[in-house]
């Protein structure tokens, strides 16, 4: 099959798209013939071998999370899927950027029927992530002044509908060039932070920090006894703080990508994607190196 694979840890040019085995599942997997896997800045460090402590994956591997397809067959004790069936989820240990990954059949969810099958790669990371910060570490609650801190990214696309979902109101921060969308997403005010200081978001009272750099710039902005979550980095707090923090890794689980899922057919989350070949692999690490890459990217085979 043909595949996006890493030989050895470096730079965009270590991806090269060349053939590897077809994968076989075993028990409590299934095969699944690919029709989309999305970028994500994980696949960096990944990528990289920056992330070898977290992720201990050694060369050659095939990257990609995300993963957006149909099954093709269903190994030993696989249960809740057939052949046939579109599904989505994340790969822990990649392997999605190829023409068929194997998944543990726990870790999927129905793929959307309003979504092009290769455009809902863009959920599983991204979606997870977002969930998370805003229900599980931000608790966020209607009425809520909610700060997303770097909205024009995949993650900031669901973090924005999420919230709104959930009735706060959304501050944003964006860059012109992905204003439009953001405003789109629902967000109520933006921030362009090329020319503004972060300070004119605030006061909020959950900021979800989702930018590199440091976290505990926007603690500032946090009135006393709220929240503000990093995904990106810990967050140094002053000693005696009144603002609650945390820095999380999104983990896999299926059942809050189902509500995904239904959040997105029922049309309350819009799921948004530049689709381009698997063979661009390589050209997409390079632009996002270079920060050319808004929201999310899909590499369908």
């Amino acid at each position: 099959m043909r595949a996006a694979l890493v030989n050895e840890f470096g730079g965009p040019s270590a991806i090269e798209y060349g053939t590897a085995p077809r994968p076989v599942p075993g028990p409590g997997e299934v095969l699944i013939r690919v029709a989309g896997t999305s970028f994500n800045p994980s696949d960096i460090g990944l990528r990289s071998g920056l992330l070898r402590e977290v992720l201990p994956v050694e060369p050659p591997f095939v990257i990609g999370a995300d993963v957006s397809g149909t099954v093709e067959t269903v190994g030993e004790g696989a249960t809740g899927f057939v052949p046939g069936d579109r599904v989505i989820g994340r790969l822990d240990r990649g392997g999605a950027a190829a023409e068929y990954a194997v998944a543990a059949a726990a870790d999927l969810a129905a793929a959307p029927v309003s979504v092009p099958l290769a455009e809902a790669a863009a959920i599983p990371v991204a979606g997870l992530t977002a969930w998370q910060a805003l229900f599980e570490h931000g608790r966020v609650e209607a009425g809520m002044r909610v700060l997303v801190n770097g909205a024009g990214g995949g993650v900031g696309m669901f973090a924005v509908q999420l919230a709104r979902h959930a009735g706060a109101r959304v501050v944003a921060t964006a860059s012109p060039r992905s204003a439009r969308a953001v405003r789109n997403y629902g967000a109520d005010e933006i921030v362009d932070y090329t020319r503004a200081p972060l300070s004119e978001a605030g006061p909020v009272d959950l900021v979800l920090h989702l930018v590199p750099g440091d976290a505990s710039g926007p603690l500032e902005l946090v009135r006393p006894g709220g929240r503000l979550v990093s995904i990106t980095g810990p967050v140094a707090v002053p000693p005696g703080s009144p603002v609650e923090t945390a820095h999380f890794v999104a983990r896999n689980d299926a059942a809050q990508l189902a509500e995904l899922v239904a959040l997105v057919d029922a049309g309350a989350v819009r799921v948004e994607a530049a689709v381009r070949p698997l063979a661009e692999a390589a050209a997409v690490h390079r632009e996002a190196e270079a920060g050319r890459v808004r929201g999310k990217v899909v590499l369908a085979p």
